[in-house]
């Protein structure tokens, strides 16, 4: 499959950085698209208003957010609050339901030229099922995310990502439903005991790839108020401070799965951050929160990525891919050749 070589990336970069001539492309699941970064679900809507900041056809695709049969109001306000290093929401999918999404939403991407990713979400097996059926006939779809994982539910017994039986009937339903042709990445929680065994039971279901991982549950107490700062009380974390632990999914699901494609998010802010989960296994990364603050955020990402390979001897972002895997480099002591080499090494140890 060829790759896409981008001289100049997405809009607001120049052609004449360090990165400039590194090939950015990605085969993620058999799709060629011409850069690793991605929107993240919920943080960029359906594009129209990014791509104001952002070229949206240059980068690797669109993500929206995710979409339900029915058109849903979401949690009540407030849905938000600022933590250290972080985000706390609960906005509760909110949408306009998957009509509505096609017709304009998705039809607007298609016309664009976006490369899209559609989110799906439901409150059951079922209405998976009919969101992949509804979907099926429609064109412009590059991929499916499916959100079983997501915090923002009244219930948390339907997150249905904290279980691997749950997760894989979705995934099935879906699987079964949608058009063989189209990859599904399911969307995974890293609020489960074994993120590995939840990845095997979405890859044995039928899975493309995974996307690793939505936001941790968390909670903010406002002490004037001695009240929750959120109306729905708990939300989803997300930003900078869930780094660490999203590479760590994603290492963990890469040493098991060396094969299965991964989009790997949680905190991604600049270009060394994006790296740091390409090296743990990610094919592609999704830039959600900094969008918010940096709408330019994800052409900066990619060209501030694109600078590092090029700084680091990479002609190719896919040679860095789980380069953090590797086997350590021996490390070869120098050996002494005269007496008073060994009475230095003496010294200086004692």
């Amino acid at each position: 499959m060829s790759r896409a070589l981008i001289t100049q990336g997405p809009r607001g970069s120049g052609d004449n950085r360090p990165g400039a001539g590194v090939d950015t492309g990605v085969d993620l699941a058999g799709i060629a698209l011409p850069s690793p970064i991605l929107t993240a679900s919920g943080c960029a809507a359906a594009g129209r208003e990014l791509d104001a900041f952002v070229d949206i056809t240059t980068l690797g695709a669109v993500v929206t957010k995710s979409i339900m049969m029915r058109p849903r109001a979401g949690r009540a306000t407030p849905r938000m609050s600022e933590t250290p290093s972080g985000m706390l929401n609960s906005i509760g999918l909110q949408g306009p339901g998957v009509e509505s999404f096609i017709e304009n939403d998705l039809a607007w991407l298609v016309q664009r030229g976006a490369r899209t990713v559609v989110s799906i979400a439901g409150e059951s097996v079922d209405e998976y099922a009919k969101l992949a059926a509804k979907l099926r006939p429609v064109e412009g779809i590059t991929a499916i995310e499916v959100n079983i994982s997501c915090p923002n539910v009244a219930d948390r017994g339907q997150v249905f990502a904290c279980r691997p039986e749950s997760a894989a009937q979705v995934v099935q339903a879906v699987r079964r439903g949608s058009d063989a042709r189209t990859p599904i990445f399911a969307k995974l929680s890293p609020d489960v005991t074994d993120i590995v065994e939840i990845a095997d039971s979405v890859i044995k279901a039928g899975a493309t790839g995974l996307s690793l991982i939505n936001t941790l549950l968390g909670m903010v107490i406002d002490t004037t108020t001695m009240r929750p700062a959120l109306a729905g009380v708990t939300g989803g974390l997300s930003g900078p401070a869930i780094r660490p632990v999203a590479v760590r999914c994603v290492w963990q699901v890469r040493a098991a799965f060396p094969k299965v494609p991964i989009i790997g998010m949680g905190g991604i802010r600049n270009g060394s951050d994006a790296m740091e989960f390409l090296l743990a296994g990610a094919n592609a990364v999704s830039v959600g929160t900094s969008v918010f603050n940096d709408p330019s955020a994800p052409a900066r990402i990619h060209q501030e990525l694109a600078d590092l390979a090029a700084a680091g001897g990479f002609s190719r972002l896919s040679d860095i891919v789980s380069r953090a895997h590797r086997e350590p480099d021996p490390i070869v002591l120098e050996e002494p050749t005269e007496l008073d080499d060994w009475d230095f090494i003496t010294e200086e140890r004692s």
